[in-house]
């Protein structure tokens, strides 16, 4: 395989993370920025009915969630992009604080909602570690790149980058399982650890890979 090809691959691979991680970075939040939980519920199809009917708390969590980490998912292939890096090193630390913060307030709201989820304890487990880790990795990041140590801090930010593209990978996942024939009852049920660990066992081999 030539350089030219492998370069090809990977800059078809970036823009990939970048477009999918925008459309639903927007996709995905809209809905209930533009109308209310009960309009959303009111199709009776996926999960507004069910968090209709929690505390008020966990409703705010569940917004706290979903557009703080629609922020951090938005902002992080740019984050990444050792050309952004290189040309306006500024405009990325500042644009990483403000990523950093969304990853770790959605994180926090992803956790508060886990024990609240449509899952039962499924969910509770799997989301419960996925809001926990959201909210680890980034802060061993800004360790990292506080105490000077920069290929680190990038390595735990791909990670929770990972971690973030979760609300991609649950979407693309629910896309195939109803092609297959699932319903959302039947094919939800397999998110909570499905729209994660994947993604964080590729994000693992492209660092060893990297060395």
């Amino acid at each position: 395989m030539t350089t030219y090809t492998v370069t090809r691959r990977r800059s078809v691979g970036v823009w990939w993370l970048a477009l999918s991680a925008a459309a639903i970075a927007v996709y995905a939040p809209l809905p209930y920025l533009t109308g209310s939980l009960e309009q959303i519920a009111s199709d009776g199809t996926g999960l507004a009915e069910h968090y209709l009917k929690q505390p008020d708390w966990v409703r705010v969590a569940m917004y706290l969630h979903i557009v703080f980490s629609g922020v951090a998912l938005l902002l992080s292939p740019a984050q990444l992009s050792a050309r952004i890096r290189a040309r306006a090193p500024g405009v990325h630390r500042v644009v990483g604080r403000i990523t950093l913060t969304a990853m770790v307030v959605g994180g926090l709201g992803g956790l508060a909602l886990a024990p609240y989820g449509y899952e039962g304890v499924p969910g509770a487990l799997g989301f419960g570690l996925l809001a926990i880790l959201s909210v680890v990795f980034p802060l061993l990041g800004l360790r990292a790149v506080r105490a000077g140590r920069i290929a680190e801090h990038r390595r735990w930010m791909i990670r929770a980058f990972a971690l973030i593209y979760a609300g991609v990978t649950l979407r693309v996942w629910m896309i195939v399982l109803t092609a297959a024939g699932l319903e959302f009852d039947e094919g939800y049920p397999l998110m909570p650890f499905g729209c994660w660990v994947p993604n964080l066992l590729v994000a693992e081999l492209v660092l060893r890979r990297r060395g």
